[in-house]
């Protein structure tokens, strides 16, 4: 009897332990955090949302990303210490914010390289693009792909016909070297700000045109404000997908195996996307209002070009990454 006792007091510890450990942190789906800037209107966040919602199917709901557009949790850089940290452990970042972290990355905002978005898209498969993500690993980031918004434009309160039109004017630019030697050669004045600023500084006419792609145009309607398209396609403007290396090195092969690949379809289906918004977007500002302007594309490509050299000769990737990215 002492033995059954003692053989079903083992069983019932064992069950104990069992449930225990199911509901052990570990056990349980990871609760995760994804975190990028732009509007739920943009191609970006569609990335993320595809991203959480294939990763939550391919894991068996074990994986759930929360998704925070609009720098909720923060703004870039204070994302990345987050990364670190292991408090975030997915974002979209622009190149523009990492280029402080790795300089290659301000290859991807040389002006006049990129025809448009596939043209751009193909270039994140070169060896210099999957170089410079790699690179990311020693500030704490994981780097898997890259998700594109449209090419950036210039809208304006006056036209913009060329670089002429441009002189002391003050351009909504995003905060970066390559875009400042760019307008500053155009002889307009950069003016970095967050995007829930550009619409009230058009109003009150503190900004006098804004560069921008379509996407976020249409998104947060700054042609109510600015009317004038110039369709000058000067830059790409695609972001980095990365993931918290700390989280990153915790996990098994086998996950990160399934993270790869969730990544690598969410961002070929971000890049068609981004390349089919384009010409959606521009219809949908069009019917809105917005006056398309003829503009001079060789005048202001005849600027870009000494902008382009300056970057070429300071780092051998972005060299690389350029003539990897023209041939294409």
């Amino acid at each position: 009897m002492k033995k059954l006792l003692k053989t079903l007091s083992g069983v019932a510890t064992a069950a104990v332990a069992a449930v225990t450990l199911a509901a052990a942190p570990g056990a349980s789906a990871q609760a995760l955090k994804l975190a990028h800037i732009t509007p739920p209107t943009h191609v970006w966040h569609q990335v993320s949302e595809k991203i959480a919602t294939d990763l939550a199917s391919a894991t068996g709901g074990k994986m759930k990303i929360a998704v925070s557009p609009l720098q909720k949790l923060g703004n870039e850089a204070q994302v990345v210490n987050l990364m670190q940290a292991g408090a975030v452990h997915f974002s979209l970042f622009t190149v523009g914010s990492l280029s402080n972290r790795e300089e290659s990355l301000l290859g991807w905002s040389l002006p006049y390289v990129f025809k448009d978005v596939p043209h751009a898209a193909r270039a994140a498969q070169t060896p210099a693009a999957r170089e410079m993500l790699k690179r990311l690993e020693s500030s704490g980031l994981v780097g898997l792909g890259y998700a594109f918004a449209g090419m950036r434009q210039v809208l304006s309160l006056q036209p913009v016909s060329g670089p002429k039109d441009l002189a002391g004017k003050k351009v909504r630019s995003f905060p970066s070297p390559v875009y400042n030697d760019w307008w500053l050669a155009n002889g307009a004045a950069p003016t970095a700000m967050p995007l829930s600023e550009v619409a009230p500084s058009l109003t009150t006419k503190l900004l006098d045109a804004v560069d921008v792609d379509l996407d976020a145009l249409v998104g947060l309607k700054f042609y109510q404000q600015a009317p004038n398209l110039s369709l000058t396609n000067h830059m790409a403007f695609p972001a980095v997908i990365a993931v918290s290396k700390k989280w990153w090195d915790a996990r098994s092969e086998a996950e990160r195996e399934t993270i790869r690949k969730v990544v690598a379809e969410a961002e070929k289906w971000g890049m068609k996307t981004a390349a089919d918004a384009e010409e959606s977007n521009l219809k949908k500002a069009q019917a809105d209002g917005v006056k398309v302007i003829p503009f001079d594309v060789k005048a202001f490509q005849s600027v870009a070009a000494p902008v382009r050299d300056k970057y070429i000769a300071k780092n051998p990737l972005i060299a690389d990454f350029y003539k990897q990215a023209k041939d294409l």
